[in-house]
């Protein structure tokens, strides 16, 4: 980052809001100063004020806007678009979670009246891994692209971790784990081989109420069919994945949000051996996401998610959840 700082503000103080919150006030105060946070939870509010006693507590959205040169949006998903509608009504810059929205129709407005003012965290975009990738993919380790795979599996839903937001992260209107994991992989997807079309999904709800358990579908991204699969209760791992692109010359693959992989010419597959844990990536990755929080904020080019990119990520999960 440069100087001349930024101040961000961030709405939601949950599992993404205090993540976010630390990695922000790890940045050098020349470059992002923290103008505080607001969550509607005084539960929330609570944790978050012992946790972290000199962050600027907020009354409300509006006031936390007001405060701000940037908002990032961490609250439950079909709130995005009113916080990211008032941030930008004021003049502020906006990063958003994901998933954008859950209303396709209204996030293709939103996106429109939007243009480039705003940005959605697909930590993907900043991944150490996924650059290692792009590495070896230019260098024509893979030769001409041929097609990519998606898969995840889960022990259960939401994980371990995520169980304190079970109430809206295992409900259909908001949750699930195709908004909340697979829409990462179609982002990745989408920025290396383009546009998807030629949706063909089907998903399973055999809870009554809860969220989506398993996923089938293919699509095609540019000019390269894609395969998906997820379930719930498929491995014994909290979370697994693994995401694969296959060329005329051979693959890469992407396991467990962190490890990159090259398949050699005997079939086998070789791990980067600079590879990171997911714990030892995600503070480099939230860094970067940073760094580009401040470019946009200040109207330079930046290398974050577009909300045109999210918006076509969206508006291929929300069919899949419907195909039950």
């Amino acid at each position: 980052m440069t100087a001349n700082p930024i101040s961000l503000g961030l709405i939601g103080a949950g599992i993404m809001g205090e993540r976010m919150l630390r990695a922000a006030l790890d940045q050098p105060a020349s470059a992002l100063r923290v103008s505080g946070i607001w969550d509607p939870s005084a539960e929330a509010m609570e944790r978050i004020g012992a946790a972290l006693p000199a962050v600027a507590q907020q009354p409300d959205a509006a006031a936390l806007i007001a405060a701000s040169d940037c908002v990032y949006i961490a609250s439950p998903p079909s709130s995005h678009l009113g916080h990211a509608r008032a941030a930008l009504a004021a003049g502020k810059a906006v990063f958003c979670e994901k998933p954008l929205a859950v209303d396709v129709e209204d996030a293709r407005t939103f996106v429109a009246e939007a243009g480039a003012r705003g940005a959605v965290n697909f930590p993907f975009a900043s991944s150490p891994a996924v650059a290692r990738l792009r590495e070896w993919i230019d260098s024509g380790a893979v030769g001409t692209l041929q097609r990519v795979s998606i898969e995840v599996a889960f022990a259960t839903w939401p994980r371990s971790w995520q169980v304190d937001a079970a109430g809206w992260l295992d409900r259909t209107a908001q949750g699930g784990f195709t908004r909340e994991v697979v829409s990462h992989f179609l982002f990745l997807t989408r920025r290396i081989a383009g546009p998807f079309t030629n949706l063909s999904a089907k998903a399973a709800y055999p809870e009554s109420g809860k969220s989506e358990r398993r996923i089938e579908a293919t699509l095609t991204a540019g000019a390269l069919p894609v395969s998906l699969t997820g379930g719930v209760g498929t491995t014994t791992k909290d979370d697994h994945n693994v995401w694969t692109l296959e060329g005329d010359k051979g693959a890469v693959r992407l396991c467990d949000w962190s490890r990159a992989e090259r398949r050699l010419a005997d079939g086998s597959w070789e791990p980067d051996p600079e590879a990171l844990s997911q714990n030892e990536a995600r503070p480099l990755a939230l860094r970067r996401q940073l760094e580009g929080v401040a470019k946009l904020t200040r109207g330079e080019p930046h290398h974050l998610a577009t909300l045109s990119e999210a918006f076509d990520v969206q508006d291929i999960v929300e069919p899949i959840l419907k195909s039950a």
